[in-house]
């Protein structure tokens, strides 16, 4: 991360603000084709953060500048891009748009302070869109639009606007307006207003007629569209920001200065209820001082967010912090990479406090156990800030509260641990991460790369919340489980950058075995070759039990027929053979095992002939009984939208799934919970994206073995 320059060219210093109010941290959200990377890389060139314009295509942008996201021309990570506009820095946090990256996406959510989603003008709003505006609505966050590609064949920021208030809600209202120009587009297409410029719908007073309108009947026209704009916004921000002073003006028809509706629109947009859209054009510029402009004066700063509860490391004595730069330092890893030169980059937003170099911290990891990130407290040195600019890390004096920062060498640090001060530790909850559901099985091509393999996996792992490492125990299998096949594309090129050959296999499933019907066995084991021999003899009653039962032993033995002391050596000859099952790697389950009689002789028998003999009476019984395999079912919630209902429902059936119920949730979606075998299930990740357009998405619990069908 720290040898690559990108396009960054001559870039100025790295801002390091000391006051929390001159920073703004914006997440970007919206769909891959939207043009989020292309927004930012605008924006930098327009502050002259960099000297040329990159672009996607050419693999030359300062975000996309990890190999797999010039490969696939698309983001496939979080990346930072601070600039620096008037005397505020700007955190713009690009996050990747396809759904195989939300854990991502939700990183960049938590590094941020407000969300700035990016809709392209002709493409609508997309179900997954709409499900991250919920995402966002439901932890409070403040939330802006902007209307790109303004320069495409098929643009039309009116149809946008409705597109989005459709599936935003009536506080969706533009900021900005375009100027009619009757000067045509090259090829007569795109969105009208391109070379006429925006019109602040604030800004602009009351009876103005907008620069540009070329003629009477065009001055008139957009005179009335700006002043219903101008009512429809002034009405909002009053029923949002809750301010009567405002509403007592407006209703008595006085004018009202600009910064009075700047203030209240920025109090608006804090509370979750305004959002204000803004037209923009990369490839021209329309609209991105606009955009600048908007972030600082529409936008809340740090010292409006609401930060979560902190606990102490072990999550006792909760308490409440605030984007104080003198307060206790409490800050988030919220990205991982590695880089050849410097190796582990953390990526962290500072909560509270001031960050130094050169000083030690307390890194607390808690909370990710089960997704293969054990609890960890270690006491750790950074030591040195910078501030990311794509790849490239540009040294700062301090990281403060509110701002983000790189930090090198923090060994332990993993995405989501708290960093703080090791004389007052503290812990963050980390943000909820979606469960990996394609499991993608990998093996080292040769002995020589297994070292090699087992490195770049905790250190992939360490990287990325959202990937699970599974080192199945009964398969013995190393199981990667990824977001989706885009996902997983990353994951195994990450690995292999790693220096290490690597290939994958179908991944297996743990199949079990049970007894179909009560059988008897006889186990006889006598060996005499001279000198000490080996003598025991055992009868045993086998019968299958109920699922999940397990194994019962128990004995009938009268008379002394076998010594105690053997017993037990019978039990673990019998428990021996049934985990290790009469087929590889399928374990006999759910059956009580009665030993009944058996001879022992008073030199020869042992611990180890009776273990063998009762092993012998286990192969003797399943013998005679045969055996009935099991495979294990899951349980399956899958959130569909209502118009791909059928074809869900007909997809579970051809997998030999049994639906056991639907339930309407929210307007609109169903969820269809059914059973299923796992066997059938390793693709559905991507099966079920594919049936529903990207938009539906599904949880899996382990249920129980069913006998397999034939």
């Amino acid at each position: 991360m720290g040898n690559k320059q990108s396009s960054t060219g001559g870039s100025p210093a790295a801002p390091a603000p000391a006051d929390p109010a001159a920073l703004r941290n914006v997440v970007l959200v919206g769909p891959s084709s939207a043009g989020k990377t292309t927004l930012v890389e605008a924006l930098l060139a327009t502050t002259s953060t960099i000297g040329r314009q990159g672009s996607v295509t050419e693999g030359t942008t300062v975000c996309d500048h990890e190999a797999a996201a010039i490969e696939q021309q698309r983001s496939v990570g979080l990346a930072v891009a601070p600039l620096q506009h008037g005397h505020t820095k700007i955190n713009l946090v690009d996050t990747p748009g396809y759904a195989d990256f939300i854990g991502e996406l939700r990183a960049g959510l938590r590094a941020a302070d407000a969300a700035l989603f990016v809709i392209a003008a002709g493409e609508g709003v997309d179900p997954a869109t709409r499900a991250l505006w919920q995402e966002c609505a439901r932890v409070a966050m403040p939330r802006a639009v902007v209307i790109s590609r303004l320069d495409q064949p098929r643009a039309d920021l009116d149809a946008a606007i409705a597109a989005c208030r459709e599936a935003f809600g009536a506080g969706v209202l533009p900021l900005y307006l375009p100027r009619e120009d009757s000067t045509p587009q090259a090829g007569g297409r795109g969105a009208p207003g391109l070379t006429g410029g925006l019109t602040g719908v604030l800004t602009a007073a009351p009876g103005d007629t907008p620069a540009g309108a070329s003629a009477a009947a065009d001055g008139e026209r957009m005179r009335e569209r700006l002043g219903t704009a101008r009512n429809e916004l002034i009405e909002g921000i009053i029923a949002e920001s809750e301010d009567e002073a405002l509403m007592d003006s407006y209703l008595a028809g006085e004018e009202i200065e600009e910064a009075t509706l700047i203030r209240s629109l920025e109090s608006a947009v804090a509370r979750g209820g305004l959002h204000p859209v803004l037209p923009v054009c990369s490839e021209t510029g329309l609209g991105l001082t606009e955009l600048l402009d908007g972030i600082v004066r529409g936008f809340p700063s740090p010292l409006e967010h609401v930060l979560a509860e902190f606990t102490d490391s072990q999550g006792r004595n909760p308490r409440t912090l605030a984007a104080d730069p003198a307060g206790p330092l409490a800050a988030e890893v919220v990205h991982t990479s590695v880089d050849s030169y410097v190796g582990r980059v953390s990526l962290a937003r500072v909560f509270s406090g001031t960050m130094l170099p050169e000083r030690p911290v307390h890194v607390s990891g808690h909370g990710m156990t089960e997704r293969g990130h054990p609890d960890h407290d270690e006491d750790e040195r950074v030591a040195h800030l910078y501030s990311p600019l794509g790849s490239s890390l540009r040294a700062v004096p301090r990281c403060i509260a509110g701002d983000l920062c790189a930090v090198t060498k923090l060994v332990s640090a993993e995405t989501g641990d708290t960093v703080s001060d090791p004389a007052d530790p503290l812990l963050l909850a980390p943000w909820p991460m979606p469960e990996p559901l394609l499991p993608i099985a990998v093996t080292a091509r040769t002995r020589s790369d297994d070292d090699t393999l087992a490195r770049n996996l905790n250190r992939v792992v360490a990287a990325d919340p959202t990937l699970r490492l599974d080192r199945a125990t009964e398969t013995h299998q190393v199981v990667l489980w990824c977001m989706g096949e885009a996902h997983a594309d990353v994951v195994l090129q990450r690995l292999r950058e790693g220096g290490a050959e690597i290939d994958t296999e179908p991944v297996r499933v743990p199949l079990r075995q049970t007894f179909a019907c009560p059988a008897q066995g006889h186990g006889r084991h006598v060996k005499q070759s001279g000198g000490h021999g080996q003598y025991a003899v055992c009868d045993i009653e086998v019968e299958p039990l109920p699922r999940g039962s397990g194994m019962e032993f128990a004995d009938r033995i009268v008379g002394g027929a076998i010594p105690k002391q053997f017993i037990s050596s019978v039990e673990k000859g019998v428990r021996r053979q049934l985990d290790r099952g009469l087929e590889a790697e399928c374990p006999i389950v759910d059956v009580r095992v009665t030993l009944t009689d058996g001879k022992a002789h008073s030199v020869d028998s042992s611990d180890a002939a009776f273990q063998a003999a009762g092993a012998l009476a286990l192969k003797a019984a399943a013998e005679q009984a045969g055996l009935v395999t099991l495979e294990p079912v899951d349980e399956v919630a899958v959130h569909i939208p209502d118009e791909h209902l059928g074809a869900v429902l007909g997809d579970l059936s051809g997998r030999r799934g049994k639906v056991v119920g639907t339930e309407p949730e929210d307007v609109g979606w169903t969820v269809v919970r059914a059973h299923v075998p796992a066997s059938e299930l390793a693709r559905y990740a991507v099966n079920v994206r594919s049936l529903s357009s990207g938009s539906a998405s599904f949880t899996r619990t382990f249920s129980r073995y069913d006998p397999m069908p034939g």
